[in-house]
């Protein structure tokens, strides 16, 4: 006779058999799952860690702001301040006291793999604080401030105007 099994492999199931080669092992996520499901596990233990706790469904984009502020003191980039001499230029030929912070880059890709992880677990997209507007402008705000304290430039992407077929019918002549 044979037994069903199942296991939960990030809220997957894989159903096999006891006997014999029919039984799947654990499927082998792939490096962003993995990493995506390392980011749902710590923000989870960030808000266990608040005073008081909070669950998922009291967090909203302020507390997402407050844990990307706390990831800054495990960041390795630096960032000069304002009073700082190597403020605004990209090398820096000596050590200054200037704090580490995480790279913009790195914050980006933390929001979108935590925004997908929400939405797989279950939240609506309507209700994402990771995808909030205030996210959106609290990104930018770092990404502009370390480009000006590291003397990057960052062009803005023109958009291309396409050109719409109807619109651009010559009147007869």
């Amino acid at each position: 006779m044979n037994s069903s099994s199942a296991t939960i492999i990030s809220n997957e199931y894989h159903v096999g058999t006891s006997e014999g080669n029919n039984i799947q092992g654990p499927r082998q996520l792939s490096r962003y799952e993995s990493q995506k499901r390392r980011d749902w596990n710590s923000f989870g233990q960030y808000l266990e860690t608040q005073k008081p706790p909070l669950s998922l469904s009291q967090c909203n984009c302020n507390h997402v702001i407050k844990f990307l502020r706390y990831l800054d003191q495990f960041g390795k980039t630096k960032v000069h301040l304002q009073g700082c001499v190597f403020f605004g230029r990209p090398d820096q030929p000596e050590p200054c006291t200037c704090p580490l912070r995480q790279a913009w880059g790195s914050l980006d890709a933390l929001i979108g793999r935590l925004r997908a992880a929400y939405e797989k677990n279950g939240g609506s997209p309507e209700r994402n604080p990771f995808g909030n507007v205030s996210i959106r402008a609290y990104l930018r705000e770092v990404k502009e401030c370390q480009a000006q304290a590291r003397g990057i430039v960052f062009e803005k992407k023109k958009r291309k105007r396409v050109k719409h077929p109807i619109m651009n019918l010559k009147p007869p002549a």
